[in-house]
C-alpha cells in the first residue's frame, strides 16, 4: 500500500531493543535541546515548503510560524508548524527507517563516546532527542500533497509503533510529547520560554508559545552593515550581554567565499571579572543556536571577543574534535584573525585620542596576537602605538624613529618602571631624549620580537647605559701634562671601590650633563634580559643582582663634597655618603632585605642630622 488506510503496527527491525534507554542516559545532560531539534525541524519543514511553492508555483500564502503549547492537565508540550507536511510512506521512510537504523549504527560505533554532543543530528537522532523526556511520542501531519491522507504515527518508547490514518485537514505537521513524569519542568511556559530565548532565539521564521512570538527573526549579521547604525550595533550588544558596558569596537562578517559565514564581533571592555581563557562567541547554524564554548572558532588571542557567529556549512550538532580537525575551522580563525587586524588597523588610522582608550584595553592581545601570528603582525606593526613617558603622548615606532633619527638613529630608549626609573627619565628628558613606555607583563617578550623582526632596530632601557647624548664628550685632542680630568675620576673611582668593596661591581666616572644626579647603577641590556629570563624558569634568585656598573657623576657637587672630606681625612663621613649614593642609585634596580632597609634608613638620618645643621 502507498498509505496509511488503515492502522498499521509494527516493529523496527533493528538488532539493538534498548534503543530509547541509551538515548536517554547518553544526552541527559543535555535533555532541553530536544525543543531545538523540533523546532528546527518545524523551520526546517516551512523552509522546504517555501521553495516548493516558488518552484512548482502553488501559489500560497501563509503566514509560517511555528507554535509551541504546554497542556499542564495532560501533562503535554505540542509543537505545530505549517510546513511541507508528511505521507504515511515518508513517515515510514523518514521515522521508521533512518532513525531507527541510524540509531543502530551509533549505538555500535559510539556507545564509548565521551562527546555526547556528537549524537545528536549526525546519526539522524534529531526527532527521536524528543524521548529524553516525552514516555509517549505522537505525530499528527498532512502532506502539502493534495492528494495524501492525514496520518498519525504513535510510539511509547519501545521499538514498537503504529500508524493510522487520521483526519488532521491543515497541512503540516504537530508533535506531542507525552512527559515523563519526572520532566514536569518542561510543563512550565518560563521555562520552555527559557530554552526557546536560548536555542532558537534568532530563527527567522515566527516562533510562537502561547501566542507570543518569542524570537528575533532579523537579527544584525541577517542584514547588510551598510543599513545598520551604530545605535543598532549597540542596541543588540545589549540584547545580547544585558549587564555589560558599551563595546570598544565591532566587526561585521559577510562572507560567501570559499565558505559561508555571517556574523557581528565585538571587543568588550575588559573587566578584572572577565574571563579572557574562556570563549565567548555564540556559534549558530542557519540561525539556530549551537553553543557557546567554540574556543576553536576564533585564535587564542581574540578569547575576548563576543557576539555571534553564523556558519551554516558546520553541523547542526557540531563537536569539539569535529572543530579541532576540519580544515574550515581553520580558515574561518584566518578570517576572524585577519577581519580583527584591518579594524584595529582602521581606527589606529583614524584618530589617535580615540584610539587611545581602545588600545589601552586591547594591547596585551594584540602583541599577543603579533608574536603568535605573522599576518596579523604585518597588518598592525606600524599601527601599534606606545605612550611616552612625562607628558604621557602616544606613538608609534615608525614615527619615534623618525623623530629619533638624528641623535639616536634605530635605537629605541624604554622604562618599564617610570616611577623607579624616575632618576634616569629625568636626565632623558633634560637633553630632550624621548623614552618609549614598556611596562605591561607582555612587553619583555615583545620588544625581543620586535629587535628580531628587525634587525636594525635595538631597543635600551634607561637604566642600562648611558647613551652619548647625557654626557659630556671628552676631548678629542689632549694637551701635553698632567691631565687633571684622568687624575679626578681616578681618585673617586679610587674613594668609591675602597669604600664599598662590593662583587661584581665595576666603577666608571663620567660628566653627565645634569649635574643634579651624584650617581646611578646600570645593568647592561643583554645581562639584563638574560637574567629575567632565567627568573622566568625558575633558576634565578631575585636577591641575586650580579654585575653592574656604578656610574658616578664627576660634577656632581655631593661628589665634590665626598672628595673634599676625603681631603680633610673625614672618612667616615665620606664612607656614609659613598654607601649612600649606591644605595639610592640601588633601589629601583632591586628590593632590600630587612637588615639592609634598615642600614639605609638609620643612615639617612645621620646624613640629615649632621648636614642638615650646615
Amino acid at each position: 500500500m502507498t498509505d496509511a488506510t488503515k492502522v498499521e503496527k509494527g516493529h523496527i527491525s533493528i538488532h539493538t531493543e534498548n534503543i530509547f534507554p541509551i538515548i536517554k542516559k547518553w544526552l541527559y545532560s543535555e535533555k532541553e535541546i530536544f525543543l531545538r531539534e523540533l523546532v528546527s525541524n518545524a523551520v526546517d519543514a516551512i523552509h522546504k515548503l517555501q521553495h516548493i511553492n516558488l518552484i512548482e508555483g502553488l501559489q500560497l500564502a501563509d503566514e509560517y510560524a511555528v507554535d509551541i503549547a504546554v497542556d499542564k492537565n495532560a501533562g503535554t508540550v505540542t509543537i505545530t508548524d505549517n510546513g511541507i507536511g508528511m505521507t504515511g510512506d515518508e513517515v515510514r521512510k523518514y521515522i521508521n527507517q533512518v532513525a531507527f537504523s541510524s540509531a543502530e549504527e551509533f549505538v555500535e560505533k559510539f556507545k564509548d563516546l565521551e562527546d555526547k554532543n556528537q549524537i545528536i543530528g549526525h546519526f539522524g537522532l534529531g526527532f527521536y532527542s524528543a524521548f529524553m523526556v516525552a514516555e509517549k511520542v505522537e505525530i499528527y501531519t498532512r502532506s502539502y500533497q493534495s492528494d495524501a491522507a492525514a496520518v498519525h504515527w504513535v510510539c511509547d518508547g519501545s521499538t514498537d509503533y503504529y500508524l493510522e490514518e487520521c483526519d488532521r485537514e491543515k497541512r503540516g505537521t504537530e508533535i506531542v510529547l507525552h512527559l515523563s513524569s519526572d520532566e514536569n519542568e518542561f510543563l512550565e511556559a518560563s521555562r520552555i520560554r527559557e530554552v526557546l530565548k536560548r536555542f532558537c532565539n534568532f530563527l527567522p521564521l515566527p516562533i510562537r508559545l502561547a501566542g507570543d512570538v518569542v524570537n528575533d527573526r532579523n537579527p544584525l549579521w541577517t542584514r547588510s552593515a551598510a543599513e545598520i547604525t551604530d545605535e543598532e550595533y549597540l542596541g543588540f550588544y545589549k540584547k545580547l550581554y544585558p549587564l555589560a558596558e558599551d563595546p570598544l569596537f565591532w566587526i561585521h562578517l559577510n562572507i560567501d567565499y570559499p565558505f559561508n559565514l555571517k556574523g557581528v564581533l565585538y571587543f568588550p571592555r575588559l573587566t578584572t571579572e572577565f574571563d579572557v581563557a574562556k570563549s565567548h562567541i555564540k556559534l549558530f547554524c542557519n540561525q539556530v543556536f549551537v553553543s557557546d564554548n567554540c574556543p576553536e572558532l576564533i585564535p587564542e588571542f581574540l578569547n575576548p571577543l563576543q557576539g555571534c557567529l553564523d556558519a551554516p556549512d558546520l553541523p547542526l550538532n557540531v563537536s569539539r574534535s569535529y572543530l579541532q580537525n576540519e580544515p574550515q575551522v581553520r580558515k574561518i580563525r584566518e578570517v576572524i584573525s585577519g577581519r580583527a587586524a584591518s579594524k584595529i588597523a582602521e581606527l589606529g588610522k583614524a584618530k589617535r585620542k580615540a584610539f587611545i582608550p581602545v588600545w589601552d584595553n586591547i594591547h596585551t592581545f594584540v602583541k599577543y596576537g603579533m608574536l603568535r601570528d605573522d599576518k596579523f603582525y604585518d597588518k598592525l606593526k606600524d599601527q601599534v602605538i606606545y605612550r611616552t613617558a612625562g607628558q604621557g603622548d602616544y606613538t608609534t615606532l615608525p614615527e619615534y624613529l623618525e623623530r629619533a633619527a638624528a641623535k639616536h638613529a634605530d635605537k629605541v630608549f624604554y622604562t618599564n618602571n617610570e616611577a623607579a626609573q624616575s632618576t634616569y627619565l629625568k636626565l632623558f628628558a633634560n637633553q630632550g631624549l624621548e623614552v618609549l613606555v614598556l611596562d605591561s607583563l607582555i612587553d619583555s617578550h615583545f620588544i625581543q620580537f620586535l629587535e628580531m623582526k628587525n634587525s636594525k632596530v635595538s631597543f635600551q632601557r634607561v637604566d642600562s647605559d648611558l647613551t652619548e647624548n647625557l654626557i659630556e664628550e671628552k676631548p678629542k685632542i689632549q694637551l701635553p701634562g698632567k691631565d687633571e680630568r684622568k687624575d679626578r675620576e681616578d681618585c673617586i673611582r679610587k674613594h668609591f671601590e675602597e669604600a664599598l668593596k662590593v662583587d661584581d661591581l665595576s666603577v666608571r666616572v663620567e660628566n653627565f650633563k645634569d649635574d643634579s644626579v651624584p650617581g646611578m647603577v646600570l645593568l647592561s641590556e643583554h645581562t639584563r634580559r638574560l637574567q629575567e629570563m632565567t627568573k622566568m624558569m625558575g633558576n634565578g634568585d631575585e636577591n641575586l643582582f650580579g654585575g653592574h656598573t656604578l656610574c658616578l657623576n664627576a660634577k656632581s657637587p655631593v661628589v665634590d663634597t665626598i672628595i673634599n672630606l676625603k681631603e680633610q681625612g673625614q672618612d667616615e663621613d665620606a664612607g656614609m655618603l659613598m654607601q649612600q649614593i649606591y644605595d639610592l642609585s640601588m633601589l629601583p634596580h632591586c628590593a632590600f632585605d630587612k637588615d639592609r632597609m634598615a642600614a639605609f634608613l638609620d643612615r639617612s638620618n645621620r646624613i640629615l642630622c649632621k648636614f642638615g645643621s650646615l
